[in-house]
């Protein structure tokens, strides 16, 4: 499959904006968390070049291989605490947003584990990862394979 644009070099000024905001979550957030936040929903969305990236980067950073292929199956595992699986849901829940919002219990856990602060930061990392995502998988951008 051949890319299809590269945005950083057809509106780089637009780029440049929404590298700010992933430059803002990546000082907000615990990096433990954000590689998690980043990976499910690269997961959820089929995005091929940002599951390979975040996993890769996961992993340098230190994160296991057995709870990265275990966010396939987050909700149905004991690998991540409270404050991960509030993360978690409120990934899935923004990710697959559907008409009737993100419930409640979801938000509301968010806020309990991370503060309203840390809440609106989550929120901003799920966002952003879901941007990039979709950027990436409309312009083809296609993973290499490591040798």
């Amino acid at each position: 499959m051949e890319q299809r644009i590269d945005i950083s070099k057809v509106a780089p000024a637009g780029f440049r904006a929404v590298f700010g905001l992933e430059k803002y979550v990546q000082g907000a957030l615990d990096h433990t968390v954000l590689y998690l936040i980043k990976v499910r929903a690269s997961m959820v969305n089929e995005c091929a070049y940002c599951v390979d990236m975040h996993t890769s980067d996961a992993i340098k950073a230190g994160e296991s291989t057995q709870r990265l292929f275990g966010l396939a199956a987050w909700s149905e595992s004991s690998f991540y605490d409270e404050r991960e699986r509030a993360a978690l849901a409120l990934t899935d829940a923004v990710t697959l947003l559907g008409r009737t919002g993100i419930p409640d219990e979801v938000w509301d856990a968010v806020v309990e584990q991370f503060g309203e602060e840390g809440a609106a930061n989550v929120l901003l990392a799920i966002g952003t990862i879901n941007l990039w995502n979709r950027l990436t998988i409309t312009s083809r951008k296609q993973p290499v394979l490591a040798a």
